[in-house]
């Protein structure tokens, strides 16, 4: 059985150059078509399965990425981990532009649909109380550390849902809650990773203060702060797949995260969203 890491980039990371020999493999799912197709290959030793979060060319808004299809994609590709980067705002003046942060909490202000796999007659409750996998973290916090540059270790994202930028007095709002970063995608992304029973880490490229500072923050400069950080970013990623074996026995539990969460007698469960929950989660519905 596969055990691939699952690469989720976002913006300002499109490319994978050590997947420069992978092949594109279009993907479909019982929840749609994902970003993109799955460039498949190997980094480090490690079988990996790259997704583009919004798209080569970056076509896809944060409210219409099919977060579910992509999730799903990627467990169909074999994967059991999944270790995402996005651009993301910041909050503090010790973690200024060009700064990682390894994300280990969540607060959603999103309205988007897509949340979760269950429903249609099958409900389920997962625990989210600790919404990133501590073993794959502790990879990517020795990683960070190793390599050296600006970083977190531990910081809680904003998910908000865009496509625009918050306002002034939002930010300071959310600035004043205690939140570390502010981003569009960590959700429901994370949460959608824990249903499908992977592990799953998330790090934040800080490409801007937010607009709690009085610097105004733009396309252009978030750009250029990407594009600094991509080399790096691409750096993290392989020294990640290096350090990591799968998620299979994970101590967290990520792998067997939807024991007892399933609320509906198996009785009542509707033939075609079994069979849907199937696809994701076979060891439950098969």
């Amino acid at each position: 059985m596969t055990n691939r890491l699952g690469l989720i980039g976002g913006s300002g990371l499109y490319r994978m150059p050590a997947l420069a020999d992978g092949e594109w493999i279009a993907v479909d799912t019982p929840w749609g078509t994902p970003s993109d197709a799955l460039l498949l290959g190997t980094i480090a030793g490690r079988e990996v399965a790259f997704l583009p979060r919004h798209g080569r060319g970056h076509r896809i808004a944060p409210h219409e990425i099919n977060y579910r299809a992509n999730v799903a994609a990627l467990k169909a590709a074999g994967c059991t981990e999944i270790l995402a980067v996005s651009a993301v705002g910041g909050f503090h003046e010790d973690v200024p532009p060009g700064s990682f942060v390894l994300i280990d909490q969540y607060i959603d202000r999103t309205v988007r649909g897509g949340r979760s796999f269950f429903g249609d007659g099958i409900v389920a409750h997962a625990a989210f109380g600790h919404p990133t996998c501590s073993r794959l973290g502790a990879v990517v916090a020795r990683t960070l550390a190793e390599e050296g540059g600006p970083h977190r270790i531990g910081g809680t994202m904003l998910v908000i849902e865009g496509p625009q930028f918050s306002t002034r007095a939002e930010s300071l709002l959310h600035k004043a809650w205690g939140c570390d970063v502010v981003g569009m995608t960590g959700l429901p992304e994370a949460r959608l990773a824990r249903e499908a029973e992977l592990c799953y880490a998330s790090v934040a490229m800080v490409t801007d203060d937010d607009a709690w500072s009085e610097t105004h923050v733009d396309v252009a400069s978030v750009i250029a702060i990407m594009e600094a950080n991509a080399a790096r970013a691409q750096a993290l990623v392989a020294a990640v797949a290096a350090g990591t074996q799968g998620g299979r026995d994970c101590p967290q539990g990520c792998d067997h995260a939807l024991e007892g969460a399933v609320i509906t007698a198996p009785s009542a469960w509707p033939a075609a969203t079994r069979r849907r929950l199937a696809a994701l989660l076979p060891r439950l519905f098969g």
